[in-house]
């Protein structure tokens, strides 16, 4: 697991350097462990960057197996659906 994806998940780490993590996933185009982001029951706010981050990477296959995947919330598959 990598160092940034660590960082995500602790929860004593501040918001703003999970945020952080985050944005370096993206940056080093690492569909897979956005995806995995998106699937944990994590606050809201990470899940919905972390999708965002697949979509700005173009991840078509990650996004459209997210938007058939009933353990995702509602609202995170419809827009991820909405971005194949």
């Amino acid at each position: 697991m990598s160092q940034n994806m660590q960082t995500v998940l602790k929860k004593n780490v501040s918001e703003e350097k999970r945020h952080e993590a985050i944005d370096e996933l993206i940056r080093s185009r690492d569909t897979t462990n956005l995806a995995v982001l998106v699937r944990m029951n994590l606050r809201g706010e990470f899940c919905r960057h972390a999708l965002r981050g697949l979509v700005d990477c173009n991840a078509t296959d990650e996004l459209d197996d997210i938007s058939t995947d009933s353990s995702v919330e509602p609202l995170l598959r419809k827009r991820a659906k909405q971005s194949v």
